[in-house]
């Protein structure tokens, strides 16, 4: 479809070609991710997968540059956004308040060790940073959550989405074959799968073999996780006004007001849609999937903008950072469930 448009190209056309190429990478994404074993790292890291290798074969498609930057900056703010349906305010405050404690621990302990451990391996601090966050909270939303806030690239992003979600699913694969050998009831279980993989996909996969009590403890573990991603991301728009003014620079952070239509679907679709409105399950699952979509095209956009050959220069440590967080995470939260 990018070769139908050229520079001369007008701003209008080009803005509606990038986002309907975005869309078409996406939905050949879900088409891969129904080939077997592609099925496991399912539409989002697919669609990354085929948008890197668009890159690398055809270059980028600049001549609906416009459009690509749409997708990548307001679809994946209006996904977020949607993102907060979700979430279950009153469950978490209600039921999962003493989990709530060890999901602080979780996403500090994530964060801060992979920081350090990217000072000591000297990885690239932006992608390290990214993967933490992701690590500690919940996968490629919080990424894409806490990007724009600290100023990373966009493939930065990409980047650490991609990583995130390959190694969430490969985390999440291993929390099944070990489960019959571990000595830990449906319940216990399900609380180490929320309060420990990466994605809440992740999480779905792992914990459906617990069973229904299960799987509802994992979720809740996630939740509670994902709560707290508001919280994280004003820290660090706190911390970058420090650094920025310590720094002497004019460079601003700009304020995430998309967390705020998070925060109000989060509230909307806690206390009053199906509470107080009618709002069928239907219609919720069609939110999900809608939000799916946005999303994978949002990270279509995303993966445009990596160059292989700085993948391997500077993915490759943060890579390695991750993985030795996420292990230890897994295995410190296995012993205080």
């Amino acid at each position: 479809m990018s070769a139908l448009f050229t520079k001369s190209t007008s701003p209008k056309a080009a803005l509606l070609g990038g986002v309907l190429f975005t869309f078409l990478l996406a939905f050949l994404g879900f088409l891969l991710a129904q080939v077997p074993g592609f099925d496991q790292i399912g539409q989002l890291a697919c669609a990354i997968i085929i948008a890197v290798f668009y890159r690398q074969l055809f270059g980028y498609p600049s001549a609906i540059r416009s459009g690509i930057t749409f997708s990548t900056k307001q679809l994946l703010r209006v996904a977020i956004i949607l993102y907060g349906l979700k979430l279950n305010i009153n469950t978490v405050l209600s039921d999962g308040l003493w989990l709530l404690v060890r999901d602080v621990g979780v996403i500090a302990f994530a964060i801060l060790l992979t920081v350090w451990l990217a000072k000591r391996f000297k990885a690239d601090q932006t992608i390290s940073l990214l993967l933490g966050v992701g690590t500690g909270v919940c996968g490629a939303a919080a990424i894409a959550a806490i990007a724009p806030i600290i100023k990373a690239k966009d493939e930065d992003t990409a980047i650490g989405v991609g990583i995130i979600a390959l190694m969430g699913t490969i985390f999440a694969i291993s929390y099944t074959i070990i489960r019959p050998f571990l000595p830990l009831d449906d319940i216990e279980y399900g609380m180490w799968v929320g309060i420990s993989l990466h994605e809440i996909a992740h999480v779905a996969l792992a914990g459906a073999p617990a069973g229904e009590d299960g799987l509802a403890m994992a979720l809740l573990g996630k939740l509670g996780r994902v709560f707290l991603l508001v919280p994280l991301c004003f820290i660090f728009i706190f911390m970058m006004k420090r650094k920025n003014k310590g720094e002497e620079t004019t460079a601003k952070v700009d304020f995430p007001w998309f967390l705020l239509g998070f925060i109000f679907l989060s509230v909307l679709g806690s206390y009053v849609l199906g509470p107080v409105v009618p709002f069928p399950e239907s219609l919720r699952d069609f939110v999900s999937t809608a939000t799916t979509w946005l999303l994978t095209a949002a990270m279509v956009g995303l993966g445009l903008n990596v160059s292989l050959r700085d993948l391997r220069e500077r993915a490759l440590l943060p890579l390695a950072t991750m993985t030795i967080t996420s292990v230890l995470l897994s295995v410190l939260t296995y012993f205080i469930i």
